[in-house]
């Protein structure tokens, strides 16, 4: 009988566990026995598999997190890691591999690729910064999440005429802060891939204020290079200019932590479905991700070498909509 193991990398995402259970079900269903690995590339390394039954995965698809764990892994990243792992794949006799990550985990999935296992990806992120999805699992559930937080502190704000600072997580990416400031109707956004000085900043808060505004709401993104606490400690020593203050609030891991909406949920089911069936018809070297509604697989190599970039029309959206 064909085996297959499955893995978790790098930061967890709501909808992870959706997604180990359906690889799991659905390898069963293709007469797999199916492996879960424990800790990521680390449990890979050291041959710390589980084989999983359709009864080790009930009740985890409304969990956030995954119950196979996670870990950061940077001896796998050598040579000696990645041939080490390869020797554990081989020795326990495997067939497949399936990872279910963002960039780092399909960075290694195209390692592995490359040195001449099976391996396909699983588009999981709440960043929503992997190639070859144009939404990732974890993305509405964070996205959700900050909202929320957002919501609230805008009655906040407006109860006591205040500036706040939100700032959200998304690494190196814009896409939760440029979604979350839309959806939240943000005064401002501030992220990454676009250069915002403090002063700008400022000015859009001023002239929200003029429009009539009694309060304002700043989005900032943790990449960005003038994150939340750089913008209010700004924002404090220039106080007597700006005529006003502002309270900065970050978000942090809490984003990461909330059970899996349907969406999340859905996307999850699909594409680890998808992923088992791609192994099972002989074809790998791919990531299964969402794009135009469909879920299709793209290259592990081009995922790993190319960059997602920010729909700078959303950007402009966003300022048209702030008004």
């Amino acid at each position: 009988m064909k085996r297959l193991a499955v893995l978790t990398s790098g930061g967890d995402a709501p909808g992870m566990n959706a997604a180990i259970r359906s690889v799991v079900r659905s390898g069963l269903e293709s007469g797999f026995e199916v492996f879960g690995v424990h800790h990521g590339y680390e449990g890979l390394m050291d041959g710390d598999f589980e084989q999983l039954d359709d009864r080790d995965v009930s009740g985890i698809i409304q969990l956030g997190g995954t119950m196979l764990g996670s870990a950061r892994a940077p001896e796998f990243k050598t040579e000696q890691g990645q041939l080490q792992a390869l020797e554990r794949l081989r020795v326990y006799r495997f067939d497949g591999l399936i990872v279910i990550g963002g960039n780092g985990s399909q960075t290694g999935a195209n390692a592995l690729s490359q040195r001449g296992f099976p391996v396909v990806g699983v588009a999981s992120t709440i960043d929503n910064d992997l190639y070859g999805s144009e939404v990732t699992i974890g993305v509405d559930t964070a996205l959700n999440i900050a909202l929320e937080a957002i919501d609230r502190l805008k009655v906040t704000a407006a109860s006591h005429h205040r500036a706040f600072l939100v700032e959200v997580m998304g690494r190196d990416c814009g896409y939760l802060a440029l979604m979350s400031g839309l959806a939240g109707g943000a005064e401002a956004v501030v992220v990454p891939e676009y250069d915002t000085d403090p002063d700008a900043v400022a000015a859009e808060l001023i002239a929200a204020y003029n429009r009539g505004k009694s309060h304002g709401l700043i989005v900032v993104a943790e990449g960005a290079k003038y994150n939340a606490a750089v913008l209010a400690e700004h924002f404090k020593e220039h106080q007597d200019r700006f005529g006003f203050e502002v309270r900065a609030t970050t978000l942090g891991h809490v984003q990461r932590g909330g059970a899996p909406g349907a969406f999340d949920r859905l996307l999850a089911s699909r594409l680890g479905a998808a992923a088992v069936s791609q192994l099972d018809k002989g074809n790998h070297g791919v990531l299964m991700g969402l794009i135009d509604g469909k879920i299709v697989p793209t290259p592990l190599n081009e995922v790993a070498t190319s960059k997602k970039p920010l729909d700078p029309q959303l950007i402009e959206l966003a300022r048209v909509l702030a008004r």
